[in-house]
């Protein structure tokens, strides 16, 4: 008797492993935008300085103290800035006596400082590169995906916000198939994939 019923409560939980149908109580939309995310060492950068009838190009890379040198005016301490923190200051400084009226333009080439970690049930566990815009679905993908007995509706999501943690209960599965809305990873961020229990 003992034995039969331990057997239907892992059948029912398996069941309800299987069927796992979280509510949608996670963020849809990327809380910071790409151009207020702290620079770092290695990320790279495209500064375009228009200056009369003529423009000036070039990719930048930050070293390991975070500065890039920048054509006209030098060193520029870029790191732990925002992109319009450093084209303000690259702007004002070009104006300050080396060329009348420019217009900067700053974009993020490939952001290297920023990771987040994906662990648990994925075919590579660890750190990986924050790309602007990713998603949990490319978070997963960029481990190589679940493995076989990834939870795959129950991807917990921990993540730093105002000072405190927060836990996202994401069903990537049902992202994938276009049931849910995807869910938008930053840097910092926690991932773990639990085991089912079948």
């Amino acid at each position: 008797m003992k034995r039969a019923i331990l057997l239907i409560s892992a059948v029912l939980a398996a069941a309800g492993a299987c069927g796992d149908n979280p509510p949608v109580v996670y963020p849809t939309v990327a809380s910071v935008e790409e151009n207020q995310l702290p620079l770092g060492p290695r990320d790279k950068l495209e500064l375009t300085i228009f200056y009369g009838s003529r423009e000036s190009k070039a990719t930048y890379t930050l070293n390991d103290r975070g500065t890039i040198e920048v054509q006209f005016i030098g060193s520029v301490e870029a790191g732990g800035k925002t992109i319009d923190d450093i084209k303000t200051e690259i702007e004002t400084r070009l104006a300050d006596g080396y060329i009348n009226n420019p217009i900067v333009s700053l974009s993020v080439v490939e952001i290297n400082s920023l990771k987040l970690s994906v662990l648990g049930q994925v075919m590579r566990s660890g750190n990986i590169r924050f790309k602007p815009k990713m998603m949990i679905t490319e978070a997963i993908a960029e481990v190589g995906g679940f493995t076989p007995m990834a939870r795959k509706n129950m991807v917990r999501v921990t993540r730093l916000v105002e000072g405190r943690k927060e836990t996202y209960k994401i069903p990537v599965e049902l992202i994938a198939e276009g049931k849910r809305p995807n869910f938008p990873i930053l840097p910092g961020d926690e991932v773990f994939v639990p085991e089912r229990a079948w």
